[in-house]
């Protein structure tokens, strides 16, 4: 069973296939598993890593309480345990927040992040103003519909079922990870990092709207920006073909070599 070291918390990952790498950090109700849909699809052509965030899944979870500003060091915890060189992260959700800081902590390790259906927790007054109202609206929805299509939740009681069930193997919970936003980065830090940004969202995110997403990716210079017709905000679960395309793309193209920093 891989086990990596933060900082005296055990922390579970897992590595599949061979290739270019992607590491997913999953977001408050996910772990490892909740990739499933992702590993068996990507495993042929890259070397696909997912890992349970201190609290989640088979992590350490033994601590009387979580500091989301522990999170982006367990992302480099694996990073450094498995040596991996020009990585991809790619958040979900408020992981996201972790997989942008755990990049520009070592940017000789990561090539790009992709920031899924998140700003990544920019500090940019804009923005926080723009993802401010996104949720105001978000709250006044039940938590399921938040993340999946009520289509989906019909059509697919099965899948919504074990969407539901893979939070309660979590001891850590949302508001262990809200203060991941605190303090982040500058746009200016994440240009200066040489580390490439994709911004990636779903049509019918509920929880962070398009527009907002778009206006994210205009102010971030250089940054590049995918949207999937149809997708919710859990899209890697209700849409995982399209989600995986998606990150299979910018896996293969956000690959040139970084300039010096």
């Amino acid at each position: 069973m891989p086990l990596a070291d933060s900082d005296g918390t055990s922390l579970y990952y897992e590595r599949h296939g061979s290739g270019p790498a992607i590491l997913f950090v999953h977001g408050s109700g996910g772990h490892h598993a909740a990739w499933w849909q992702q590993v068996a699809a990507l495993r042929d052509e890259f070397t696909v890593v997912t890992v349970d965030l201190r609290g989640f899944g088979k992590s350490d979870s033994s601590m009387p309480e979580f500091d989301g500003q522990d999170f982006p060091g367990d992302v480099v915890a694996v990073l450094d345990q498995e040596d991996l060189t020009d990585v991809m992260l790619v958040g979900q959700s408020i992981g996201s927040v972790a997989a942008l800081r755990a990049g520009l902590l070592r940017p000789e390790r990561v090539s790009c992040v992709v920031l899924g259906h998140s700003l990544g927790g920019i500090s940019h007054p804009e923005l926080k103003e723009l993802a401010a109202a996104d949720r105001a609206e978000a709250v006044k929805l039940p938590v399921i519909d938040r993340l999946l299509t009520k289509p989906f939740q019909r059509d697919r009681a099965d899948l919504t079922f074990l969407f539901q069930q893979m939070g309660t193997f979590n001891v850590a919970r949302m508001q262990d990870l809200r203060n991941l936003d605190t303090n982040g980065p500058s746009l200016e830090e994440i240009e200066a990092s040489g580390v490439k940004v994709a911004f990636l969202a779903g049509e019918k995110d509920a929880v962070l709207s398009v527009t907002t997403v778009t206006r994210a990716h205009e102010l971030l210079a250089g940054s590049r920006l995918e949207i999937v017709p149809g997708a919710p905000h859990s899209m890697y679960w209700e849409t995982p073909q399209a989600y995986n395309e998606a990150v299979a793309r910018l896996r293969r193209t956000l690959t040139a070599p970084k300039e010096a920093v």
